[in-house]
């Protein structure tokens, strides 16, 4: 029996007028709803005419999240007041429950992807909901593109409606064709904010690490909180376990119930908060709370400020989940919460001064995710590019080549970026493209029910409780009996079922670019078909796990080099203490993190492979062949097989190459310099002229500068360097000599050198003294001031003044100046002054500019 006094009290209800004529006009629209109004329960089944008096229509309703998608339909069919699966079902990766009369179908956002690959016109579908857009979840904003282009090309009736309780509205209504913005207003009851900062001070979120004191303070608040207001707790944190740390520093709380909500939680707990109590609450739950649920009963929301949110170490080739701080949005979401049944409070664990510098809107996942699996649905989309499709950010330029490149490793792409008959085969498995190719290539061999099991561990990562090596974990799935091994028992039924096996259970191996499987240590030959032509049986978990491990992830296949592993892809790793990794030679890695403070990854997840099994697996980055390179300050030269950045045997090479010599050497003095050559005196004064003349004059006056002549290194040091083999030989080179080369002999001005810049100037004195031209912009030259008197003009060289250091008898600078006639009239006095006391055996006359130069002192008597 329908439960219309519920109906009826729905919010949405005064909205749905204003959705009917958006619909009818133009095909599609977005809704905008607070949490509660009944956007997601009541509009689709008055879309599918179950109430309300419309048309009878099949109704698809997208969610992100699959607690979400099962919540939404339990929901409308008590609304209904039916069983799941009769007008209203839900399908989700692993589970369906949807009977032959089902309206109103409620799916993941993977799963529609899914059905639109395999049917564009999506035939008997009416119209599509998709809801809680503004959390830009990849999967969301990929099949909002693929339905435009199917209302565009082959469904312009089919009816799409974008729903949300906060989104860029104006964004989402362009994108879908200028569409009307429908909004329906809320029940908004007042909520009080608290600022509820740490007194002691909270490092702020790295990698998945959140420090222990915001965790211990988040407990602390939720205390406050339950014994300042009434009515059930809801406490967001980032995490599955952030929310079991949480909850075990809350403890016994007398009457008080503790739940735990995320998307691992078992579905009687989920039901259980989803459907109320008789007793006070206290639910910790991670963000799926925030839109796509409703916790009925709760008055006071705990906000720790965190979220996860994915993100991609291209330096290090690690995907995972981060941890951030929560968006405005958010916040608001959060807060919002505990005002919708009555006036609530939320207690937000940070110092009000913080908010404003939040960001408005978390990032949207296009931006900051791994694009490997979008890449791969847009290629069978035909648009390998997504350049043609509809979205509302585009995916970076360096995102999508990275996941073209990881595409073609595993041949689900060819290099037009079209799909292969794998690719599209490893598209429907509902799985990242690593694990589909570790599905399909080590099922052939393994047989699909040991390489399912493997497969499925890594899809929905296992508790950490069952520790870091994957053959264990493996085992300790089998035999458990808690929610995980529950979901991964249904997991590995749905995959094994999606690849039928070529080979018998228990044989072992991998086909990899199309060579054949590896069966404990040697490869199996191939029939023209593909299928092996042998079986292995008896092959152990540690090989499975192994095997299916590297074939998804071939670049973390990591060799042990002292106390930690080397990653084919250059990234190094360490493992726990007590891990059963940490004496293996070799392992693949399967998860991995980066520590706080860290240089190296961190093990989560990997299992341990032998060689054959690496090499295998990460083929297409095996290599052999000579190396000569500039290493530890010399020439090194070696012949080297190597695995990446694993090298696997090493020898040195006599007789190497003279042009990969040469390669070194120069690479050599591009990171050490061209003080590796010998610099006499005389050959830095060379350079220093030329310099000079390259600034003042220009051409055919070379640029010596480092750059310059690494530019033109064949034209002034290729003899010497043609005859190198290691450093030493660098430092018999006279450098002088050999950057003479670049002198403009051929067209005559090297005559001029000497005149243009002269290594000495003949002061009056008679001597001959060195310029300085460290300076290119002023020549320098040092002299004692009684060997200039009588000079009227200060010297130029090039045209330049020379800046002349007049020095006392002693040699010490007594005054600079470019120009001696201004100096002898009104400088000299008092330098005079200053040293004729101090230097009285030197001639200090009054008339320097006409007085005889000179280098003696007066002893003979002429001491003016």
């Amino acid at each position: 029996m329908i439960r219309h006094d519920a109906l009826d009290s729905l919010p949405v209800r005064d909205a749905l007028p204003g959705l009917r004529d958006a619909l009818e006009d133009r095909g599609a629209a977005v809704l905008v709803a607070p949490p509660g109004t009944g956007k997601t329960t009541l509009v689709p089944l008055v879309l599918a005419g179950l109430v309300g008096g419309e048309p009878a229509r099949r109704v698809v309703v997208a969610e992100p999240r699959r607690i979400a998608a099962r919540a939404a339909a339990r929901r409308m069919a008590w609304l209904l007041g039916e069983k799941v699966g009769q007008s209203v079902g839900f399908t989700v990766r692993g589970e369906r429950v949807v009977g032959p009369h089902a309206r109103v179908e409620v799916v993941t956002t993977g799963v529609l992807l899914q059905r639109l690959q395999r049917d564009p016109e999506l035939a008997g579908v009416d119209a599509v909901v998709l809801d809680e857009c503004h959390e830009r979840h990849l999967d969301a904003d990929t099949a909002a593109a693929f339905l435009l282009d199917v209302r565009a090309a082959l469904r312009p009736e089919l009816r799409l409606v974008a729903a949300s309780a906060t989104t860029d509205a104006e964004g989402w209504a362009r994108l879908l064709g200028d569409v009307p913005v429908v909004e329906a207003a809320g029940v908004s009851h007042p909520v009080e904010v608290v600022w509820a900062p740490s007194v002691r001070p909270v490092r702020p979120p790295h990698g998945m690490r959140v420090d222990p004191v915001l965790l211990t303070h988040v407990a602390s608040v939720v205390r406050r909180a339950l014994s300042e207001r009434d009515g059930d707790v809801l406490c967001f944190l980032p995490g599955v376990g952030e929310i079991a740390r949480v909850a075990g520093q809350l403890g016994a709380l007398g009457d008080v119930e503790v739940l735990q909500v995320h998307g691992r939680a078992p579905t009687a707990v989920q039901d259980a908060v989803l459907s109320g109590g008789t007793r006070r609450r206290v639910v910790l739950a991670t963000s799926v709370a925030e839109s796509s649920l409703t916790v009925p009963g709760v008055r006071v929301v705990v906000d720790s400020g965190l979220a996860r949110e994915p993100r991609v170490d291209h330096a290090r080739g690690l995907s995972a989940l981060t941890t951030v701080r929560a968006s405005q949005a958010a916040g608001r979401q959060r807060a919002g919460r505990a005002g919708r049944e009555a006036p609530g409070a939320v207690y937000r664990c940070w110092a009000e001064a913080e908010d404003g510098r939040l960001p408005r809107f978390p990032a949207p996942e296009i931006k900051v995710a791994d694009l490997t699996a979008f890449s791969l649905q847009t290629a069978c989309w035909g648009d390998p590019d997504a350049s043609g499709l509809s979205l509302l950010d585009p995916p970076p330029a360096g995102a999508m080549a990275a996941a073209r490149g990881v595409l073609e490793a595993v041949r689900a792409v060819g290099s037009d970026g079209r799909p292969t008959d794998r690719g599209v085969r490893m598209s429907r498995l509902g799985l990242h493209p690593r694990l589909g190719r570790a599905l399909l290539d080590a099922g052939a061999s393994l047989g699909a029910e040991r390489a399912a099991e493997v497969v499925a561990l890594l899809s929905e990562e296992p508790p950490r409780s069952y520790g870091d090596d994957l053959a264990a974990v493996l085992r300790a799935a089998r035999r458990g009996g808690d929610a995980y091994a529950g979901r991964w028992r249904a997991e590995v039924r749905r995959l094994r079922a999606a690849v039928p096996s070529r080979a018998a259970p228990g044989a072992a191996g991998g086909s990899v670019d199309g060579r054949g499987p590896v069966v404990a240590g040697r490869a199996v030959p191939r029939a023209p078909d593909g299928a092996p032509q042998v079986e292995v049986r008896g092959i152990g978990d540690d090989h499975v796990a192994g095997l299916v491990a590297a074939l998804a992830f071939p670049e973390r296949v990591a060799r042990r080099q002292g106390g930690s592993f080397l990653m084919v892809g250059g990234t190094r790793a360490e493992v726990g203490d007590g891990s059963g990794l940490r004496d293996a030679s070799w392992i693949a890695v399967a998860v991995a993190d980066r520590p706080v403070g860290a240089g190296h990854a961190r093990v989560r997840l990997g299992a341990v492979v032998d060689e054959e099994v690496a090499r295998e697996a990460a083929g297409a980055l095996y290599a052999e062949g000579d190396e000569v390179r500039w290493d530890g300050g010399d020439v090194v030269a070696r012949r080297v097989r190597r695995l990446g950045a694993v090298e696997l045997a090493v020898r040195p090479l006599r007789d190497a190459d003279p042009v990969l010599v040469r390669e070194a050497l120069l690479e050599g003095l591009r990171a050490e310099g061209f003080g590796l050559l010998r610099w006499s005196r005389d050959a830095e004064v060379l350079r220093q002229r030329l310099a000079f003349l390259h600034r003042q004059v220009g051409a055919p006056w070379p640029d010596v500068s480092d750059d310059a002549l690494h530019a033109r290194v064949d034209e002034w040091l290729e003899p010497e360097l043609g005859r190198a083999r290691r450093r030493a030989d660098l430092e018999r080179v006279q450098a002088g000599q050999a950057l003479g080369r670049l002198l403009p002999w051929a067209s005559g001005e090297a005559a001029r050198f000497d005149e243009l810049a002269p290594e000495r100037f003949e002061v009056p004195s008679g001597s001959r003294i060195r310029i300085d031209y460290a300076d290119p912009e002023r020549p320098v030259l040092a002299v004692k001031l009684q060997e200039m008197f009588g000079a009227q003009e200060s010297p130029t060289v090039a045209g330049v003044p020379v800046q002349v250091h007049l020095l006392s008898p002693a040699g010490r600078p007594a005054a600079v100046t470019s120009d001696l006639a201004s100096f002898w009239k009104d400088g000299y006095r008092s330098v005079r002054a200053e040293l004729r006391g101090r230097y009285p055996k030197h001639p200090w006359p009054e008339d320097p500019a006409g007085a005889r130069p000179t280098r003696h002192t007066t002893a003979r008597g002429n001491r003016p």
